[in-house]
């Protein structure tokens, strides 16, 4: 696996495959190895997807300094990377918590962005607030599903603030258009791939400066897309809408039917969108 070392020394790992212009890809979890992104539904056969590996995950070292694990620190590591890549300005996917990372990116470093894709995006970085009766109502839309009483139960729990335990591993079908093996195994081995002590340290106190970044994506210029599913808890739609207004030529897209994970759920439909977006002006 291709290597590279971040500005502090420490050396990180990126996962590369496909063919095509290339496209730099920040994974979710938070900090969980870039592998479960695979080839976001056949995206390889269009891009070159180079899948960063954040410090502690995956085949990338721990560092000397967990402190380095904050969100606005692994900044640095996003634009090693592109520097060690050799590239002047890239396109840059991010999925879930990744989102934040990529965010904060964008702020920092504009001029090196030439588009930005934010794939059912998390929203600490910008501050915005999604509410639980936003996720219980996308969780309705589920009632007709064998597994919903029990899921929706957990739910009710966890935005209530009573979770216990078990909620969130019962609501774990809600993150998935299709509840079966497959799913199941998928997020088994997330969590596996995930670095929990990474993770708390990753959103502490100076992570984040929502306003400061907000002002900074106000002026950012290149274009952006949004892409949500209809029937994501973490990232709704609504909220998504007013993510994407929070960037001059930010724009919304619905996968219909589509969980946290729309490559999984529809990947020829999730293609579609993307590469379109990619192939549109700058």
């Amino acid at each position: 696996m291709p290597t590279f070392t971040a500005p502090d020394g420490t050396r990180l790992a990126y996962h590369e495959s496909g063919d095509g212009p290339p496209l730099v890809c920040l994974p979710g979890g938070p900090m969980q190895s870039a592998a479960y992104l695979g080839d976001l539904g056949g995206l390889t056969s269009r891009r070159r997807l180079i899948g960063l590996d954040p410090r502690g995950t995956g085949e990338s070292a721990i560092p000397e300094d967990e402190t380095s694990y904050r969100c606005d620190r692994l900044v640095d590591d996003v634009e090693a990377l592109r520097g060690h890549l050799g590239l002047d300005r890239v396109d840059l996917l991010a999925h879930s918590g990744g989102a934040n990372l990529a965010v904060l990116y964008a702020a920092r470093h504009p001029d090196r962005v030439d588009r930005l894709l934010l794939i059912t995006p998390s929203v600490f970085a910008v501050g915005l607030d999604i509410t639980a009766e936003d996720r219980l109502t996308i969780a309705r839309l589920r009632r007709e599903e064998p597994w919903f009483e029990p899921a929706y139960e957990a739910l009710e729990a966890v935005t209530a603030g009573r979770a216990t335990a078990g909620s969130w591993q019962a609501v774990a079908p809600f993150w998935h258009a299709r509840w079966d093996d497959s799913a199941r195994a998928f997020d088994e081995a997330g969590e596996r791939a995930k670095n929990q002590e990474a993770a708390a340290v990753h959103t502490t106190d100076g992570a984040f400066a929502p306003d400061d970044t907000r002002r900074s994506l106000s002026a950012f210029s290149s274009p952006v897309l949004l892409l949500a599913g209809q029937w994501d808890l973490a990232a709704p739609p609504r909220v998504m809408g007013e993510f994407a207004e929070l960037f001059p030529r930010g724009e919304l897209t619905v996968q219909p039917d589509a969980g946290h994970f729309p490559w999984r759920d529809d990947a020829a439909g999730f293609v579609a969108r993307v590469e379109g977006f990619l192939n549109g002006p700058v």
